[in-house]
């Protein structure tokens, strides 16, 4: 009887360290975990474009942040790149063009969101700014050399 009593008097107590909230130690930090541009104009040309909504994007320092959505089950099969064409147009401040590669073939209804981050430093160019194009999208960021 005393064990059955001791066990319901530290059952809380176990169960209340077993579900203390995560200080961020054991999990991943997005800058830390970064994803390279390929920088490539065939597979800029031939990358799957599935529909993908882009909800925001930002550059903080060497990084280019989006967050993402689309139709899907999980989202854990989607296979998503960033491609840069090669090409650098003459203008100023000079601009690339890069279309967002995503790649989705889950057929579920559920509506989810994702945010990846992608070491943009080596789009850099002899200027000190450069225009990124995301193509598919439509949108221009300013990626500014600090």
């Amino acid at each position: 009887m005393k064990i059955i009593t001791s066990i319901i008097y530290l059952l809380p107590i176990i169960i209340f360290i077993a579900c203390q909230k995560n200080d961020g130690q054991d999990t991943p930090d997005l800058d830390q975990n970064l994803n390279e541009v390929i920088i490539s104009l065939e597979e800029y040309n031939l990358a799957p474009r599935d529909y993908v909504a882009l909800e925001s994007y930002k550059i903080e320092d060497d990084s280019l942040k989006i967050t993402y959505s689309s139709s899907g089950c999980s989202g854990d099969s989607w296979e998503v790149r960033l491609i840069d064409s090669g090409l650098i147009l003459e203008s100023y401040p000079p601009q690339r063009s890069l279309v967002f590669s995503f790649k989705n073939d889950e057929a579920c209804e559920a509506y989810i969101t994702k945010e990846i981050a992608f070491d943009i430093s080596k789009l850099k160019i002899e200027d000190d700014s450069v225009y990124l194009n995301l193509t598919n999208w439509g949108v221009s960021v300013l990626y500014i050399d600090k």
